[in-house]
């Protein structure tokens, strides 16, 4: 790094003349030095800076039809972002395969309450929730491999759509009564179909946030996500609203993953994270040490790319 890069990280407030210099010394490096410069810059931005705390607990359900597009890995570094920036966060992870619970470190053996015994046996979330051992002010409810079953127990119960939605309302009362803090988030992670599990999901939130792979079919199946949103409004919950729409597994040196990313946003202006998530080995690699991108490595650009989004669903506020 050049001695002028080096003063103007150290010094985030330098002047507008100072700031072009470096943008054209910028362009003036190699590809992956201008790369590491302009990460730095990032850096640079995201230090210090408080995230401000909504109004009211924010409910995000993270959910896409289609798998491997990202809904777990976002679920799980989101959540450590907005808790590392001081925010009290709840996971709650709904998908049978448990792979949030797993990634944030969390015991969910079949002989650990999980939230499948919210759902099904009315046990309380305070009676579920464990603290994330790496990330302080992070609780999981989480998931076991009962809620593979679940889809067919939950049929003939009363109120079926309804019993995240209580137990979330009833762990709220308790959090009062206990005089602990409000929570400020909950991300809610969902398996890759639209059954009861996903519903029960929709119901309990207030947002809806879809992660959307930058490559070819990303929009496969989106309008019958959108359509099932829709329905959700119209009969349960007439509050949810798709919030935020976050492109992942972005590769800038491919014309595909540019055009899919500007075809996104030409359908969803409004909704899409300016925020691109990367394709990185760091992201990747973090579940398998049971730890989120940010503890793992937290200079990679996966850790940085997430915390700037988590900076910008925070700053944007609930929709109106």
């Amino acid at each position: 790094m050049s001695d002028q890069e080096a003063q103007l990280s150290d010094n985030p407030s330098v002047s507008r003349e100072s700031q072009r210099e470096t943008d054209t010394n910028l362009d003036s490096l190699t590809p992956l030095a201008r790369e590491l410069a302009a990460e730095n810059l990032r850096r640079q931005k995201l230090k210090g800076k408080r995230l401000p705390k909504p109004d009211a607990t924010r409910i995000f359900t993270i959910s896409n039809q289609k798998g491997g597009v990202g809904k777990t890995t976002t679920t799980v570094n989101l959540s450590a972002a907005m808790a590392r920036a001081g925010m009290h966060v709840l996971v709650v992870d709904i998908d049978p395969q448990g792979n949030a619970s797993t990634a944030l470190n969390i015991p969910h053996g079949s002989d650990d309450n999980s939230i499948y015994d919210v759902l099904l046996d009315d046990l309380e979330i305070q009676d579920v929730v464990q603290n994330c051992p790496d990330v302080d002010g992070l609780q999981v409810a989480p998931a076991t491999i009962e809620l593979a079953g679940a889809e067919i127990e939950l049929v003939s119960l009363v109120a079926r759509e309804q019993r995240l939605s209580r137990a979330l309302a009833a762990y709220f009362k308790y959090r009062e009564e206990q005089g602990l803090p409000r929570l400020d988030y909950i991300f809610i992670d969902c398996p890759p179909s639209l059954g009861l599990l996903t519903v029960n999901a929709f119901v309990a939130a207030t947002e809806v946030l879809i992660p959307i792979q930058t490559e070819y079919y990303a929009l496969e199946g989106l309008s019958q996500l959108v359509k099932n949103i829709n329905m959700i409004q119209k009969h349960l919950n007439a509050d949810l609203k798709v919030s935020t729409i976050l492109l992942t597994m972005y590769d800038g040196r491919t014309r595909l993953a540019t055009q899919v990313a500007d075809e996104v946003r030409e359908y969803f202006p409004t909704e899409v994270l300016s925020t691109l998530i990367p394709r990185n080995v760091r992201i990747s690699e973090a579940p398998s040490f049971q730890q989120s991108v940010l503890t793992y490595d937290p200079q990679s650009s996966g850790a940085l790319s997430y915390r700037e989004a988590a900076a910008e669903i925070a700053e944007r506020g609930a929709p109106a």
